[in-house]
């Protein structure tokens, strides 16, 4: 597999009290570790380290004079241990949440001498893993980017999460089963409408019950049954308030750039959650944003409205911080 390498993480005990080892993959891609302004990625539910190049599940956003630029940043995504990429499987899922995976992250962060990035940029899952670990390292990065994300698990999606285990525990074929209603969710019925206008491909099947069972397909062919329930755990259990106090005491601990990236139309991260959370939150710390990418597309917007999501956050990544003296760069923590 091209470029993946691999850190030893040896008697990681889990928030659950669960003692395991882990095999921590991940790639880089654009310019070399410390010889640039780092931007680390998390990944989605069904992504990977794998962000850019020809087959890089985020490229239109990340590479050779795109919005992240690798010509003038060095690029790093971890693989969520047991996301299947590297071969890495767990059968324990239930003994993680998010945040076991935030704090694996920092811990290969520590092993790869890292303590500061330039930003921390996650879209849905990763989004939440990001928010996870901002507030486990609040010094770690100067912009931290939740796309599409919350700081929590709603009720509402931790509903569906329950119905996705249901399906991958219960049905003949899971992944594809669990994949046609998880899509169902990532887009809205207007997304649906334009796309498909009630139009057949056989006079007993609707184009849109063949697309939905070609992706349930897609998935299976190329995603393991452990690592779609390992990451259904994981998006289950997102909040930084747990055993810590309330969001804003929690959240206003963090001293990153916070930029709130959400979608009006997104019926698996709610816009108004993101709202309601950049409201609360700028009563207490200044230097937090949001902006919302208008789309009919729901939550699937992040990785089709590219155009809107590069203007909105051009702006972080075109102010590069300047070496000094040290050979450190000068992260100025507001915009």
């Amino acid at each position: 597999m091209k470029n993946i390498k691999y850190i030893s993480i040896l008697d990681y005990r889990t928030i659950s009290g669960t003692k395991v080892n882990i095999r921590l993959s991940y790639q880089t891609f654009g310019m070399s570790l410390f010889e640039a302004p780092i931007v680390l990625v998390n990944h989605a539910l069904t992504g990977n380290s794998n962000v850019c190049g020809s087959s890089g599940w985020w490229r239109e956003l990340i590479g050779s004079n795109k919005t992240i630029n690798t010509n003038k940043f060095a690029v790093l995504a971890f693989n969520i241990p047991g996301n299947g990429y590297d071969g890495f499987e767990i059968e324990n899922y239930k003994d993680f949440v998010a945040r076991d995976i935030a704090k694996l992250f920092l811990i290969g962060l520590e092993k790869l001498k890292i303590q500061e990035v330039f930003a921390i940029i996650g879209g849905s899952l990763g989004g939440g893993i990001a928010w996870e670990m901002a507030v486990l390292k609040p010094n770690l990065s100067m912009h931290l980017i939740p796309v599409a994300t919350d700081w929590k698990s709603t009720d509402w999606l931790i509903a569906n999460c329950y119905i996705q285990e249901a399906i991958l525990k219960h049905s003949s074929k899971p992944l594809k089963d669990a994949r046609m209603h998880a899509m169902t969710l990532y887009r809205t019925p207007e997304s649906l409408k334009q796309k498909f206008q009630r139009s057949k491909d056989t006079d007993e099947l609707f184009n849109i019950e063949s697309w939905l069972s070609y992706h349930g397909k897609t998935l299976s062919k190329r995603f393991q049954l452990s690592a779609y329930k390992m990451m259904n755990q994981i998006l289950r259990t997102i909040d930084i308030t747990r055993d810590r106090g309330s969001f804003i005491e929690v959240a206003k601990t963090i001293k990153s750039n916070i930029h709130i990236i959400t979608i009006n139309s997104d019926l698996f991260f709610k816009t108004e959650d993101n709202w309601n959370t950049y409201i609360n939150l700028k009563l207490h710390k200044e230097n937090v944003t949001i902006h919302e990418i208008k789309s009919i597309h729901g939550h699937d917007a992040f990785l089709i409205e590219y155009s809107q999501l590069s203007k909105l956050i051009a702006p972080i990544f075109n102010s590069i911080a300047e070496k000094n003296e040290n050979n450190k760069y000068n992260f100025v923590r507001n915009w």
